[in-house]
């Protein structure tokens, strides 16, 4: 895809100065520009490169006033980062906007789907599932049966949704991401053997929910796993069975939530947090990477360590974790002198 630097100074409402006809096909950083691509200036440490960039195009703040000639077309904004962002997003949107169903792929006779469809090949969508407006299903998918889905949903090459699950408006499920496994429930039996507990539940998926490849989302073993509105999940984390975690928090990658914990809104937590089963996470609390959680935790807390603990309290205390070896060295000189003193005395 081409655009003109006109066309991208009328997305963005900047002025051009320069050649306004210049095309453009790639972004890159300004330093790394090359002929053909579209960058930007923002930040002052990199204003140097302006003037060797051989970028096409770069985005600047109307403040900017060159000290000497440049070679790249100028498109002057508000604020450069923010129209950067801007052209991103509706870059991306450009790239993402495929319809059609292709073929190698099964769709079954009961799905409802809403206009703008694209479904990849060898993706396969069953029975009674719902779709809704501008759906982007990417080639090897799999949807189970009755699964409902919103609008403006993209399920990346390779996501795997099982049935019965619940998929909000405006939502991004990435590859390898599977939503509503089995949750991880057996029953041990006297000869040391387990049996399967079967999980009848499902997931509900609220909206603008963002989930990394390679997540797992587990069906609850009866009622609903339950992601709330906003909550944005990295790569490669574990939700497990009837887990239920509020609005706008968001998870860092390989975080592990044991089943039945409820986690309120607006949290912040970590890489590879351990988080222990039928525990009440409360609204804003921060966990810091690599904690390991097995209490209820209060709203606001913030929490560092594992077991995990007060934060301000891990801060203090690992002053003198580092200085162990030292501390200890010094109280067994002390404890000697102390034994001399004593015996000292005695004698």
């Amino acid at each position: 895809m081409k655009f003109t630097a006109e066309q991208i100074a009328g997305i963005l409402e900047g002025e051009v100065v320069g050649n306004p006809m210049v095309e453009v096909f790639r972004l890159s950083k300004i330093e790394e520009g090359v002929e053909g691509s579209l960058t930007f200036l923002s930040n002052p440490k990199y204003l140097n490169y302006i003037y060797s960039t051989k970028a096409s195009v770069t985005i600047v703040n109307d403040s900017f006033v060159p000290e000497s000639p440049v070679t790249t077309t100028l498109i002057k904004v508000a604020d450069a980062y923010g129209a950067f962002s801007k052209l991103l997003e509706f870059y991306n949107q450009v790239k993402l906007n495929k319809s059609g169903i292709e073929q190698p792929s099964f769709l079954s006779q009961s799905a409802k789907y809403g206009d703008n469809l694209y479904l990849g090949s060898f993706s396969y969508v069953g029975q009674n599932v719902v779709l809704g407006e501008n759906v982007k299903i990417y080639p090897n998918c799999f949807l189970g049966d009755n699964v409902i889905v919103g609008n403006n949903v993209v399920l990346f090459a390779g996501a795997k949704i099982y049935s019965e699950t619940i998929i909000g408006n405006n939502c991004t499920i990435h590859s390898g991401a599977i939503i509503g496994s089995d949750g991880f429930g057996f029953a041990p039996n006297p000869d040391g053997t387990y049996t399967k507990i079967p999980q009848i539940g499902n997931v509900i998926i609220e909206d603008n929910v963002d989930i990394g490849s390679c997540t797992t989302i587990d069906r609850a073993t009866m009622g609903s796993t339950i992601i709330r509105n906003g909550v944005k999940l990295d790569n490669q984390i574990q939700i497990a069975h009837n887990v239920e975690i509020g609005e706008n928090t968001v998870i860092a990658a390989q975080t592990g939530v044991a089943g039945s914990t409820k986690i309120g809104k607006n949290g912040l937590i970590g890489g590879q947090v351990g988080i222990s089963g039928h525990l009440t996470i409360g609204n804003n609390v921060r966990i810091q990477a690599q904690a390991g959680v097995g209490r209820n935790i209060k709203d606001n807390e913030i929490l560092q360590g594992s077991p995990a603990f007060g934060y301000n309290d891990f801060s203090k205390s690992y002053v003198h974790f580092k200085n162990l070896p030292k501390i200890v060295a010094e109280i067994k000189e002390l404890k000697k002198q102390i034994l001399n003193q004593k015996n000292g005395n005695n004698g």
